[in-house]
This record gives structure tokens, C-alpha cells and sequence, in this order.
């Protein structure tokens, strides 16, 4: 049960602050307030919802450490997609013609922040993290990555390459920066990060969602591969070869730090040899 009540306020939060988000579009100011609002507004009801069905002080959302972890992670999210955006205008698929909306970029601002800290609380918070206590690191990254890459298959422009392209390059990714850092700050940043870096500066499509212009007035062209097509160049080559090498140094570290978690009953048969050990 306390699955279904943190899914439930946190779905609400994500639901209610979205339709809110959407009601005011085309007024960036009026997105940017209500988008910051969202994300600022589901960091308590996570708190609340956690601490109240599993009675522990909620580590992972913990205050002391935030501004840096999420720094961290805004650095990481637009490090990765200018190296994504570096390599399609080397290649020629990638063609800047000015500026194009400063109000634009504004207003995604709000909105990428409500969609990375709703959707972080939601996959890594509580599906990846609860899946993980019994399932392990490993297979409750795939099945959670899989899952988010599933969720943008109902996105207007969405294709079967571009949710398997978000299940690598983000799904994946962003969990093991969870399993990392055992934080969420950090992998809400990246999302953040990579999110307006796509939209708000360079103006590209996300995930398929007819995306606003931002900050560029851009457009790629070339082949579906490596540009990703309409879906946009989260569905690029670049972006999954990118996404996966960082979903193996997170790993990597998590495993320096003694973080990644074998499954509960391979846990429980390496308790059961020590007990035998001992006596």
C-alpha cells in the first residue's frame, strides 16, 4: 500500500501541476511561475507521502547537499546534450539561423523544471527505489528504464526507436545516477539540465512533444539516425551512445561505493551462509 499512496500524491501533484502548466500556455511569465511553483511544491508533498508510509527521514531528498548535487547534475544535463548538439552540426544535421524566442526559452524554463523534478520523485523516487529493496539495482534499472522509455510512446510524435532511445539514454542513465549518488538531486538536475538544453538554447523537439522554439531559431536535418527525425535528437544516435557511456561510469561508481543492491534472495541466502559461517 504505501506503492500506491506515494504513486498516488505523486501522480496528483504531477497531474493537477501540469493541466495548471498547459492552461497558461503561450504567457512564458505565467509558465515560468507556475512551473517553478510545481517542482518547489512536489519536494514537500514527496517528503510527507515518504516519511509518512515508510517512517524514516527521507535521505534521498534530503536539503543538506541539494544546491551542489543539483549543480552537478545542470552541468552533467547540458554538458551531454552540447555534446549531442556538437556532433550533429560537425556533421551537418545540426543549422543555427539566429535568435529565436527569448520568451520562449522563458517559459521552458518552468516547464522542464516541473516535468524533470515530477518525473524524477516518480521514476527514480519511488518506482526505481522500491523495485530496487527487492528486485536489486540492476534489474530495477531495466525495468524502470523500460518503462519511462514506454511512457513517451504517447507523446504526439513518439516511435518505437525514440522510447527505446529514452529507455537507454535517460531511463537507464538517470537511475544509476541515483544509484550513484543516493540522491535525487543529482539526476534532477541532469533531466532539468537536458531538458531546456534541447528546448529553451537550442531549440530542438523533446521526446516528441511539438516543442516551442527557444532560444535558437535551429533546425536539423539529414538522416532519421542521427537526427532522431520529429521524435527529436533524444531519438539520435548520439544521444544513446552518450547516454549509455555515462549509465556505465554511474554504475561503475556505484559499485566503487558499495551501492549497487543484489536481488532480496540473494541477499538473503549470503546472510544465511554467514549465520551457518559463524556458528
Amino acid at each position: 500500500m504505501r506503492v500506491v499512496r506515494q504513486l498516488l500524491v505523486i501522480v496528483a501533484v504531477w497531474m493537477i501541476g501540469g493541466q495548471c502548466v498547459a492552461a497558461v500556455d503561450g504567457n512564458p511569465w505565467l509558465t515560468l511561475v507556475l512551473g517553478l511553483l510545481v517542482a518547489v511544491l512536489a519536494v514537500p508533498a514527496y517528503r510527507w507521502v515518504v516519511g509518512r508510509t515508510e517512517h524514516r527521514p527521507v535521505t534521498e531528498l534530503a536539503p543538506e547537499g541539494a544546491r551542489p548535487a543539483v549543480g552537478r547534475g545542470v552541468l552533467i544535463g547540458l554538458a551531454l546534450f552540447g555534446a549531442v548538439i556538437v556532433n550533429l552540426a560537425l556533421s551537418g544535421n545540426y543549422h543555427v539561423d539566429g535568435i529565436g524566442s527569448v520568451g520562449g526559452a522563458v517559459g521552458l524554463i518552468g516547464f522542464m523544471a516541473a516535468a524533470a523534478m515530477t518525473e524524477e520523485l516518480l521514476f527514480r523516487g519511488i518506482l526505481f527505489r522500491i523495485i530496487e529493496e527487492r528486485a536489486g539495482t540492476w534489474l530495477s534499472l531495466g525495468l524502470t528504464g523500460t518503462l519511462f522509455g514506454l511512457m513517451h510512446l504517447l507523446n504526439p510524435n513518439a516511435s518505437l526507436w525514440g522510447a527505446i532511445a529514452i529507455a537507454v539514454e535517460a531511463g537507464g542513465m538517470l537511475a544509476a545516477a541515483y544509484a550513484a549518488t543516493r540522491t535525487l538531486w543529482l539526476p534532477i538536475g541532469v533531466h532539468f539540465a537536458w531538458n531546456f538544453a534541447a528546448s529553451g538554447i537550442f531549440s530542438t523537439e523533446v521526446s516528441g512533444n511539438d516543442t516551442p522554439q527557444g532560444l535558437l531559431d535551429s533546425s536539423t536535418s539529414g538522416s532519421h539516425l542521427l537526427t532522431g527525425g520529429d521524435f527529436g535528437p533524444e531519438g539520435s544516435l548520439y544521444a544513446v551512445l552518450f547516454g549509455a557511456m555515462l549509465t556505465a561510469a554511474f554504475m561503475w561508481m556505484a559499485h566503487r561505493r558499495g551501492r549497487v543492491v543484489p536481488r532480496r534472495s540473494r541477499r538473503v541466502a549470503e546472510a544465511g551462509d554467514t549465520t551457518r559461517v559463524l556458528r
